[in-house]
């Protein structure tokens, strides 16, 4: 665990170079603007993104996990559980607290006014994972903080969620052309580029679809799961239209 802040750096940057590898070798749709203007906005948001995390680490979920440990907080300090249970409850809990938190961005009009920097990409690649309003970050963190001490999870488990979570964001963001079938049965179980990208279209009943970050299977209990975009992955227009 002292070395969660290495690791977590080192597989984001592995995820980042492979993702970005694949999808120049096999891109899904052409790009509406040069990479490197939008990649220079995006490295900045990253290292701005790196800074709010150091800062806000004393209340942040790793943080918040060991202090609920210490103290024995949370619903999962009532329970005998194996340590593997109790691992994969956490992940779950989180992802659909994150799920939450994505639909509230949307639906109130404060919140929105932080995550449209994300929307307003009109292109779609691996850097668009990073690209978040530092606030948004931030409030993000508290939040699953608070989520963390109600649940009492480990913080080894939110260590894992937390390398999950920023993995999945590359790779759901990624300009990427799966083959159809593996598609098809990859996001019964994962959140897929084709299945992440709907969400990002500027039709208002399309980008009200496919909150999910890691698990697909909110959206569909939920009822806001969208198979594919009315005017197709190739051709459906991304961004956020004023």
């Amino acid at each position: 665990m002292e070395h969660e802040a290495t690791l977590r750096l080192g597989v984001f940057l592995c995820v980042l170079i492979c993702m970005s590898a694949l999808e120049a070798w096999a891109p899904r749709r052409r790009r509406a603007r040069p990479r490197g203007e939008r990649w220079a906005l995006h490295g900045v948001l990253a290292v701005v993104g790196g800074i709010v995390g150091r800062l806000l680490a004393p209340v942040g979920a790793v943080a918040a996990a060991t202090v609920a440990e210490e103290h024995g907080w949370g619903l999962l300090a009532l329970l005998d559980a194996p340590a593997w249970a109790e691992t994969l409850c956490v992940l779950v809990a989180l992802d659909l607290a994150i799920y939450g938190q994505h639909v509230l961005f949307h639906r109130l009009s404060w919140l929105w006014h932080l995550h449209a920097l994300h929307h307003r990409d009109v292109d779609l690649d691996a850097t668009s994972g990073v690209r978040f309003h530092p606030l948004e970050l931030s409030l993000s963190i508290l939040w699953k903080a608070l989520v963390i001490v109600a649940l009492g999870a480990s913080a080894f488990s939110v260590l894992l969620f937390e390398i999950i979570l920023n993995a999945s964001s590359i790779f759901h963001h990624a300009n990427l052309n799966l083959p159809a079938d593996f598609d098809r049965v990859l996001r019964r179980l994962w959140v897929t580029p084709d299945m992440h990208r709907v969400h990002h279209s500027v039709e208002l009943e399309e980008s009200q679809r496919n909150f999910g970050f890691a698990l697909p299977i909110w959206d569909r209990l939920f009822g806001t799961y969208l198979e594919e975009p009315a005017a197709g992955q190739e051709r459906m227009e991304l961004g956020v239209r004023e």
